[in-house]
């Protein structure tokens, strides 16, 4: 009797070893999915628009996910779309920072993306188009297609520039 005693007393205990260890699982699973998803509801969800969503945005979009996507969700659209990103940015930004855009981003219409809390207009040389609420900022950038490598980098160096200046 003594025996089937401790043997139970022992079960229970390990049960509720089991049961805390489980509960302290979930509560740090919680915890870093809340930290680690792609569109947490507590980063403030920024985008980086352009009229074709081709070139200067998708390079905002993509250094600044390298840089500070760990703080804020990032997104870049346009009010029209082209087939491909702007084939020199995919190439710059690969060279200068390793990163390939055309794995992770694509061109996108302001509506493919969610609301968001500030949107950066990149400089639309006329008027930039509505895009639902007034822009946050807008960076003033010259588009650099159809120009020379050294006109790219220049606006690349600007884009990481304020990307690391984001508040």
């Amino acid at each position: 009797k003594i025996i089937l005693e401790l043997f139970l007393k022992k079960i229970k205990l390990n049960v509720a070893f089991h049961q805390k260890i489980s509960s302290a699982k979930k509560k740090t699973v919680r915890f870093l999915e809340g930290k680690m998803t792609k569109n947490n509801p507590t980063k403030k969800k920024i985008a980086f628009i352009c009229v074709h969503n081709s070139c200067r945005s998708q390079i905002a979009e993509s250094l600044a996910k390298h840089f500070r996507g760990d703080e804020f969700d990032f997104y870049s659209a346009g009010t029209e779309t082209k087939p491909q990103i702007n084939q020199d940015a995919v190439r710059l930004v690969k060279k200068l920072y390793g990163i390939d855009m055309e794995k992770t981003q694509y061109s996108k219409l302001i509506s493919d993306i969610p609301s968001v809390d500030v949107a950066i207009s990149m400089g639309c040389n006329v008027t930039c188009p509505y895009i639902g609420k007034d822009f946050d900022d807008n960076w003033q950038l010259d588009d650099p297609t159809g120009k020379s490598d050294e006109e790219f980098i220049k606006v690349i160096n600007i884009i990481e520039e304020k990307v690391r200046s984001l508040k």
